[in-house]
């Protein structure tokens, strides 16, 4: 079997706008979520903003890849490299836009027809909406993967997988099959997420997800999630041409484990079932024992229901003494990005024998070792896992 060995990371998050700022400003324990009001029409909300407004996919999208490249010492054009980026969002909030500008030229048009007395009886075309920054065409959720494409000069296999929460590990593991079926030798990989719209943020409000004060991941107190911006995007190479050009290796990719509950449309399975299923695929196929892993990324989003079944599950199948946190009391929750930067994260522990901290974590609900301040370890396998919406289930193990 072809090894897969990650040797560049590019990361941009609510922590900070590089890999190194955001990994300094976790295991500090701080968080990069604040109370923010970036539209008018909604209230404020604890949201984990990288700057002071909501960011553009594209610009997201070429700061990860750059950053990624750079820490690689790769040069574009890459012609042979694949290409593998996900979102759950996409450009949604072109969309939305698109949909407010039509709204605006309707309202004027209204209003139009009732002052202008002339050519009231002669038909008015049909109002369009004004030209969007992007075609419409380079909207569709696809595209961004094609927009990374073309920044890097890749003329080879370019997918865009779209599944919720576990859209990141997803990504992360085409990549990795693509590499191990010999289609390519090295591949981007990752995800990016740029989710503060006002659809979003009304839909989790509404479904009663969201938080009013911050993110408490496993706490008895816990609200809700916090909506998040945020990318993580990875150079994987094999580890025969990591070697022939002496790259540095963060990590190698042992393997994942990839499910669905089947259950409905936002509940996780009330046993846990499917996602017990994928932890197990994914240290079978990682030749490994629960006992193996020394720290566990979890998913820890902040809600009554995925806390409680994840913690479950870990309680479940792990020894006690596993190590287990999650940053999304820091980053927000970067929902199709979210596995991708636990990811990161899990590779830089695993650099530096450091465990991260679980920000926002106060008084456990849960019987576990949670990390609450950053400490050293000797942190050797690394299981990071991921929950979406419509019961998708993520888990990927990492080796140092």
């Amino acid at each position: 079997m072809v090894e897969v060995v990650v040797t560049g990371i590019g990361l941009v998050s609510a922590l900070g706008k590089s890999l190194e700022d955001s990994w300094q400003q976790l295991i500090a324990g701080k968080s990069g979520i604040k109370l923010h009001q970036p539209f008018p029409d909604l209230e404020p909300r604890p949201l984990g903003l990288i700057g002071k407004q909501p960011v553009e996919l594209r610009t997201l999208t070429k700061m990860v890849v750059d950053s990624a490249l750079k820490d690689a010492l790769l040069v574009p054009p890459l012609f042979d490299c694949g290409v593998v980026i996900g979102s759950s969002r996409s450009h949604q909030a072109s969309w939305e836009e698109i949909a407010r500008e039509r709204g605006r030229q309707t309202d004027k048009g209204d209003k139009g027809d009732k002052e202008d007395k002339e050519d009231k009886f002669l038909p008015h075309p049909p109002l369009l909406p004004s030209p969007p920054p992007l075609s419409w065409l380079d909207t569709l959720p696809h595209m961004n993967a094609i927009a990374a494409a073309r920044q890097i000069g890749a003329t080879g296999i370019v997918l865009a997988p779209m599944a919720a929460c576990a859209t990141g590990i997803w990504a992360i593991a085409q990549a990795v099959l693509l590499i191990q079926s010999g289609q390519c030798q090295r591949v981007i990989a990752g995800s990016v997420e740029a989710p503060i719209t006002p659809l979003t943020i009304t839909g989790f409000q509404q479904m009663g997800a969201s938080a009013k004060t911050g993110a408490y991941p496993f706490d008895k107190h816990r609200e809700g999630l916090v909506l998040g911006e945020g990318a993580a995007v990875f150079v994987l190479e094999s580890t025969e041409l990591a070697k022939q050009r002496q790259a540095k290796i963060y990590g190698q990719i042992l393997g994942f484990g990839l499910t669905n509950d089947a259950y409905h449309a936002n509940k996780p399975e009330p046993e846990g079932r499917s996602a017990i299923a994928c932890v197990k695929q994914c240290l079978e196929r990682s030749h490994l024992t629960f006992s193996d892993i020394d720290y566990i990324h979890a998913h820890g989003t902040g809600t009554q229901m995925n806390d409680q079944i994840e913690g479950m599950v870990i309680q479940r199948l792990f020894p006690q003494k596993v190590a287990v946190s999650s940053s999304k009391g820091a980053t927000g929750h970067t929902l199709g990005a979210s596995g991708a930067l636990g990811v990161a994260f899990s590779l830089l522990a695993l650099k530096n024998q450091i465990l991260p901290p679980c920000v926002g974590l106060k008084e456990a609900e849960f019987d576990l070792d949670f990390v609450t301040t950053a400490r050293e370890a000797e942190i050797r396998r690394v299981l990071c896992l991921s929950f979406g919406f419509g019961g998708q289930n993520a888990a990927i193990a990492i080796l140092r």
